[in-house]
């Protein structure tokens, strides 16, 4: 199978894939607040992560790209419904476009369709800074997402072995590009530790990638002839991948992913000390399977959820349901309590 073919396959497997029926968000809940001083005119989404200025929290992260004609439209479709619903968008990984050419117009589309919108760039924590520096102009992208996926790779039959150089490279990336760059992991979630590798290195922006949602041990194991099961339920769940980076890095621009289902869920990452959060598989799913208007109608109900939940809590801005009174329970407390993660 070659690279374009299993990126159409990793497509098929996540329409197709069902997600967990509870996830870490539901072991969470917000406290609700009985009384406002708000009214729904004054509520704004506008956020700032750094850098970077947007007009919502909510952004498409990385999914499609580099296999051919299925993949160019479905970018195509999704940097339209973005720049429609005024939200971020992130491709998917960028490698393919670096062996192959003919893959370039495979991402190329979405600022043909979203000339001022903000989008990220996505690579490999394997690149050079010459490569990551040429899929940033390609796309004209105002960020630049670098993904972890070390647990893919090791399930995917042809995937990488060789990990020893990865901190060195992101390293240079971080001290050589010139628009932010983000840690990304893509399902797995990043620990306390990791957190605190890559704040030493420089790093200042982090996407948990947390486990809940697509999970890519399971779309490469359906790709091998023995399987690796036991590794289907690997990683940190998203809710936990937050408060796992907030206690060792407090001062990244955290951003999280993974088993987001909607604007409530948004809502509790953000409370957890997010700036974004970012929805990949089901906003996938409604355009594959429902069409372009109903993505871009699925995306102002999230907005409105998320709204909702601002007004509950008092929230005239997105960044002040950060630390809103909540509380854990089950597995995710038994957690918080283990890895003496702040409470906050």
């Amino acid at each position: 199978m070659n690279r374009s073919q299993r990126k159409l396959a990793h497509i098929r497997e996540a329409v197709d894939q069902q997600f967990p029926r509870i996830n870490s968000f539901d072991e969470m809940e917000i406290i609700h607040q009985s009384l406002t001083p708000l009214n729904w005119d004054q509520l704004s989404l506008k956020v700032d992560c750094g850098e970077l200025s947007l007009s919502s929290p909510l952004f498409v992260n990385a999914m499609t790209g580099g296999g051919g004609m299925p993949t160019e439209e479905i970018n195509k479709q999704i940097a339209f419904a973005a720049y429609q619903t005024g939200i971020a968008m992130a491709v998917g990984s960028q490698t393919s476009a670096l062996k192959d050419e003919k893959e370039k117009r495979t991402y190329e589309v979405i600022r043909n369709e979203n000339p001022s919108g903000v989008v990220f760039a996505n690579v490999g924590s394997e690149v050079t800074v010459d490569q990551a520096l040429t899929v940033i102009d390609m796309i004209e992208a105002n960020a630049l997402q670098i993904h972890l996926n070390t647990m893919q790779e090791l399930i995917m039959p042809e995937g990488d072995r060789d990990f020893s150089s990865r901190l060195s490279k992101i390293e240079n990336m971080v001290k050589n590009v010139n628009v932010p760059i983000i840690l990304k992991e893509v399902g797995f979630g990043i620990s306390k530790e990791t957190a605190l590798q890559l704040k030493n290195i420089g790093v200042k922006y982090i996407d948990v990638g947390g486990k809940g949602g697509t999970s890519f041990s399971s779309i490469e194991n359906r790709r091998r002839e023995k399987p690796m099961a036991v590794f289907d339920n690997w990683g940190i769940p998203t809710t936990l991948s937050l408060k796992e980076v907030k206690t060792a890095f407090p001062a990244c621009h955290l951003i999280a992913s993974g088993g987001i289902r909607d604007g409530l869920d948004g809502a509790k990452s953000i409370v957890l000390g997010a700036k974004m959060f970012g929805m990949a598989g089901p906003l996938l799913k409604t355009l594959v399977q429902e069409g372009q208007d109903e993505l871009i109608q699925k995306i102002h109900h999230i907005h409105d959820e998320l709204k909702v939940a601002m007004l509950a809590l008092g929230a005239k801005k997105v960044g002040d349901l950060k630390g809103s009174p909540h509380v854990f329970y089950g597995k995710s407390k038994e957690w918080i309590d283990q890895r003496k993660l702040n409470l906050n």
